[in-house]
Formats: C-alpha cells, sequence, structure tokens
C-alpha cells in the first residue's frame, strides 16, 4: 500500500493567510467588554470566549503543551462527535474561569510563540508528512486547515456579537486560503456526500464578496478541476460565498440557492453540503 501524497503549499501564502487571521482577530477582541466575551455564537453551548479558549487550546497544543484533564467526561456532550471534539472542550473547561483579558493575553502570546515556530519552520518540516483533521497530508495543509478554523470563528464571533465583516474585510488572504481549504474537498463532497453520477459536472458559483467558481468533474471518482475541458457543467449551484462557508461548516441551513441543470444532483449536494463534524 502506497502512501498518500502529501500536499505541497506555499509556505508564505499559508503562513500569510494564518496571520492575517490571527490580526484580525486580535483587533477583533481588542475592543470587547466583558459582557461581549459571554455572547453566545452559532456552536452549542459555546459563547465568543469559548471559541478563543479553542483556538488558544488548538495553538498551545501545537507548541507541544497538553491538553488539560476534564472534570467531566465531555465525550458524552451532545455536540461532541470524535476525539478532536473533546479535546476542544477540555480546553474551553480549563480556560472557562479566565476574563476576557486574560483570555486574550494567552491568546495573543501562544499566538506570538506560534509566529515564531512557523516562520522559523525549515520547507522540510513544512512539508513533512503529518496527521491533520482531513487525515495523512502534509504540515503546510495543516496549516491550512487552521486557516479555515480560525477563519470560520471569526465568522462565528461576529454572528454572535451582531458584528458582521463588511466586504473588504472579507477579501484577503486569510479568506482565500479558507475557501482554497473548503475547495480541496469539494471532491469528496459531490461524489461521496452528494452522491453524483459518473460523467457529472458541476460548477459550484459562490458570489458576493467571495465570488469564485469550484469545479467538480466525476470521471472515475470526483476531483476538482480547473475547467469541464470545453463542457458545460451538467449542474451548477449558485448561493453567496459566505452563506456557502455557513453551510459547509454546519451554521447554517441552505438557504437562498439556485441549481440549475440537473436539480436532483444539484439539490442532493446541497443537501449535504456540511462535510465539517
Amino acid at each position: 500500500m502506497t502512501s498518500p501524497v502529501a500536499t505541497r503549499l506555499d509556505k508564505s501564502e499559508v503562513l500569510a493567510g494564518l496571520f492575517a487571521c490571527w490580526d484580525s482577530l486580535n483587533h477583533l477582541l481588542g475592543g470587547l467588554t466583558e459582557q461581549q466575551w459571554t455572547q453566545p455564537v452559532p456552536l452549542p453551548e459555546w459563547s465568543v470566549r469559548d471559541v478563543v479558549a479553542h483556538i488558544a487550546g488548538t495553538e498551545s497544543v501545537l507548541l507541544g503543551i497538553p491538553t488539560p484533564e476534564s472534570d467531566l467526561d465531555v465525550s458524552t456532550f451532545e455536540h461532541v462527535r470524535n476525539e478532536i471534539g473533546a479535546m476542544n472542550e477540555r480546553w474551553v473547561r480549563h480556560l472557562r474561569d479566565e476574563s476576557g483579558a486574560e483570555l486574550l493575553r494567552r491568546f495573543r502570546s501562544v499566538t506570538e510563540e506560534r509566529r515564531a515556530v512557523l516562520v522559523g519552520m525549515s520547507d522540510q518540516a513544512w512539508n513533512a508528512p503529518t496527521m491533520t483533521p482531513v487525515g495523512p497530508d502534509s504540515y503546510g495543509r495543516f496549516m491550512r486547515v487552521r486557516i479555515f478554523d480560525c477563519w470560520m470563528h471569526e465568522l462565528d464571533i461576529r454572528d454572535g456579537l451582531g458584528l458582521p465583516a463588511s466586504g473588504p474585510e472579507l477579501v484577503g488572504p486569510a479568506s482565500r486560503q479558507a475557501l482554497d481549504e473548503m475547495a480541496a474537498v469539494m471532491g469528496f463532497v459531490v461524489g461521496k456526500l452528494g452522491g453524483a453520477p459518473q460523467g457529472s459536472r458541476v460548477a459550484i458559483e459562490l458570489t458576493g464578496p467571495l465570488a469564485r467558481t469550484i469545479r467538480v468533474a466525476v470521471d472515475g471518482r470526483a476531483a476538482v478541476v480547473d475547467d469541464f475541458g470545453g463542457h458545460a457543467p451538467t449542474a451548477v449551484i449558485r448561493m453567496d460565498g459566505v452563506e456557502f462557508t455557513r453551510v459547509a461548516g454546519g451554521r447554517a441551513a441552505p438557504g437562498a440557492v439556485e441549481v440549475d441543470g440537473d436539480r436532483d444532483v444539484g439539490a442532493r449536494i446541497v443537501q449535504h453540503l456540511n462535510y465539517v463534524m
């Protein structure tokens, strides 16, 4: 059995996206009141502070800091679906007594340490295979997954606070890399979850500030492609880019979605867009 080929990603581009995420979060969190830190977000049982505790906890683990034990068996919580979810919950419970100001200092400290580690990482280590939330792949791919996670969580915080990002705030290296990561799994979503049949050519057209088109062709297995070789898509799914991220991340049910061409296949894919466990 051969090992999967690790994804090779440009280190400078990925780090630009990840650091932009952290900078944006730092700016947003710096002006919050203690009451705002307790506002619920669109994730079961979590508040703004819990999201930040999760991010700080994950980056702490990547620095080699062990996940703390919990006073409860968090694996029994209804919203905890796997070991990663249990780890997240243990960090959330461990840091729940910290004030917003204390948690912000922790976030700033751990992300500064992580910046130094990542900037100093060799290309060999960056491209080396490791276990990631999406299976075995390169460390660089893992860091792009971190962009997706941090970027989505900023949207969660903004939703909880009623402070939506403006168009210009949505556009940048962080959102580009987050959508690149989401696009990379659309072959799985279209072929495996959505059950698109052989010969399908599915175009997912995102509109708004995050506009782009993700193309998936089913030829033996579903895969993301640059184009359909001059052929028209058999199904087109059209929706706002931010809405797409919310649906794919399990934050919302599909809303205003247009489906052209093979409507049955398009509708089935939309129903299974939520791939994040």
